[in-house]
């Protein structure tokens, strides 16, 4: 009788003479043979190895870009917030929470929500792709007795988020009306985060201005991750550098020390002193990254993900994979 072959087995062949047939573990540990060589499928080597003449390995970029998708598409063991913050307007914010959001939803595939926690008028739902509905967090507070205890589905959330379709991630915008009413408290930002918890396994914040209101205080409180954003000019970096004097007072050291910063550049790196800013804030925080000028964010205008340059989602990519370090 012939052999039956036993592709993937630790043992050549078996045949119907041997004193036991193949079981599952033995197939099971077909994951355990070495992988294959990785081959390029980028640039120049992705076009020789297409003419089929030799078999290129990635270079280094291409290695990189893989090293960076790999953490973050990490397992992080369960629900993380990571929190943007810098007291000063203009510091790039708002831009941060939607690019890491994207980036962690493309690369990871949904269940990302970047949520704008300003304590009045904040502008993430402009920056974003609009939706269906412009409801914002104070629509979702007043009617939160929906979702208590088991009520509440994806599907009603979604009358409160907006998606951001291609960039694969919601946003739950702030109230863009700038007397649209009272503050919000310590508690509302808890009653909120109990909620969207259920439905995402990661959380985006973006803050205020004001590091001493109840809902930027409670933010901290639930960080795993902080990300310090700055415009490379001394009074934005001062202003953050500032602002983790305040965290490191309060007693949230940990959080300082385990920090990415992101340095947005400006379309020309004259009269900017970035060496002074780099060397301050790596001697304070985990790493310092910085995020290429990219004319579409300047609008100001809704950011069109597919419009972005491969170079700024590159860069976004490397930074991504330095907060998931942290998570």
């Amino acid at each position: 009788m012939a052999r039956v072959p036993a592709t993937g087995y630790p043992d050549a062949t078996w045949t119907p003479e041997t004193t036991a047939a193949p079981t599952a573990e033995d197939f099971a540990r077909r994951r355990q043979v070495r992988p294959a060589d990785p081959v390029a499928t980028m640039g120049v080597r992705a076009v020789v190895n297409k003419i089929g003449l030799v078999r290129l390995s990635p270079g280094r970029h291409e290695q990189e870009l893989k090293r960076d998708i790999e953490m973050v598409r990490r397992n992080f063991g369960g629900l993380r917030q990571v929190t943007v913050v810098n007291p000063k307007g203009g510091a790039g914010k708002t831009v941060a929470i939607l690019l890491l959001a994207m980036t962690f939803g493309q690369k990871r595939g949904g269940y990302v929500l970047a949520w704008d926690n300003n304590e009045t008028q904040g502008t993430l739902g402009m920056r974003a792709q609009q939706d269906f509905h412009s409801r914002t967090v104070r629509d979702m507070l007043r009617d939160l007795g929906q979702f208590q205890g088991a009520h509440g589905r994806v599907g009603d959330l979604s009358q409160y988020v907006r998606s951001q379709g291609e960039g694969m991630f919601d946003v739950l915008a702030s109230d863009e009306s700038a007397t649209g009413g009272e503050m919000l408290t310590a508690a509302a930002f808890a009653e909120i985060r109990e909620v969207v918890s259920r439905f995402y396994k990661l959380i985006f914040v973006d803050t205020g201005n004001n590091v001493r209101a109840q809902n930027w205080q409670a933010s901290m409180d639930a960080t795993d991750q902080l990300v310090v954003t700055m415009s490379a000019r001394n009074d934005s970096a001062e202003t953050a550098a500032r602002m983790l004097d305040h965290l490191e007072q309060s007693g949230r050291q940990r959080l300082v020390r385990q920090a990415v910063t992101v340095v947005s550049m400006p379309p020309s790196r004259k009269e900017i002193d970035l060496p002074a800013i780099q060397e301050h804030f790596a001697a304070r925080t985990r790493a310092v990254l910085l995020a290429p000028y990219e004319r579409l964010i300047d609008s100001g205008e809704p950011i069109r993900y597919g419009g972005l340059s491969s170079a700024t989602r590159d860069a976004w990519l490397k930074i991504a994979a330095a907060v998931a370090e942290g998570l």
